[in-house]
């Protein structure tokens, strides 16, 4: 039976581990509409809590990130409705699979249309995912060779080609050779085409965020970046892609 009880991100904080909370918490606009996506379109049951105890199951209707809205069902019979709408803290936890989506929910409202009622609150900012980063950034397949196109600012009017090492739903690695001017952290590169596969082409800006070593030869630099402007078609094509490469990992492994 899943744990549907809030974890205790204070306890996380507390234990001296800022580090591992970080690995948790998801910030990245595209990163939170896709995964909030994921519990619309799947149809996925929520769990809102309290910590007197209530809880209440519920699915997602509708995220909407430009009203800044999510609707929830409700069944405006049920007491515990009411007691979520005056409760000071709310919290949401679901999964998708085996992994563990929560997030705090603000600003409850209980709205009534023609047919049904639904439970209105704000966007959220951020949520966090039990799963550790590096179990759903994923590494292309050793068949595939998904590419950045883009433009470096100390190079202007030459379009490069760069290898991406791996990518997320909010970033992706790519390699710059030795022989091209260095890049620091919080470089903007703009206009750049992620081409992933034959079906998952991406058009977004990068900002760089780490600067390290490749590979322990040390050649070539590992340019970690946060992926910007990512449309929401954009972030289901990506989506799509990165499950389809994990399926096609694990294939390979068994």
């Amino acid at each position: 039976m899943l744990n549907t009880q809030a974890a205790a991100l204070d306890a996380l904080q507390d234990s001296g581990a800022a580090v591992a909370a970080e690995d948790f918490r998801v910030r990245s606009p595209a990163e939170v509409h896709a995964l909030l996506r994921q519990f619309v379109e799947g149809d996925v049951p929520l769990a809102l809590t309290t910590p007197d105890g209530d809880h209440y199951s519920t699915t997602l209707w509708a995220d909407d990130p430009q009203r800044g809205v999510l609707v929830f069902s409700a069944d405006p019979g049920d007491l515990k409705v009411h007691r979520l709408i005056e409760a000071e803290e709310v919290v949401a936890v679901g999964y998708l699979e085996s992994v563990k989506v929560q997030f705090d929910v603000q600003g409850l409202v209980l709205v009534h249309g023609r047919d049904a009622s639904a439970l209105n609150a704000e966007y959220p900012c951020e949520l966090f995912r039990f799963q550790r980063r590096e179990a759903y950034r994923v590494r292309p397949l050793t068949h595939a060779q998904p590419t950045a196109r883009l433009t470096h600012p100390a190079l202007p009017g030459r379009v490069l080609t760069l290898r991406v090492l791996d990518i997320s739903q909010g970033g992706a690695a790519v390699l710059l050779p030795d022989d091209l001017p260095a890049l620091a952290q919080g470089a903007q590169l703009g206009r750049v085409r992620l081409e992933l596969d034959a079906y998952t082409v991406l058009e977004v800006a990068l900002k760089v965020v780490h600067v390290g070593s490749a590979n322990s030869q040390g050649r070539g630099t590992r340019l970690g970046c946060e992926m910007v402007g990512l449309s929401g078609e954009g972030a289901r094509a990506l989506q799509r892609y990165i499950d389809g490469t994990q399926r096609g990992r694990r294939l390979f492994t068994l």
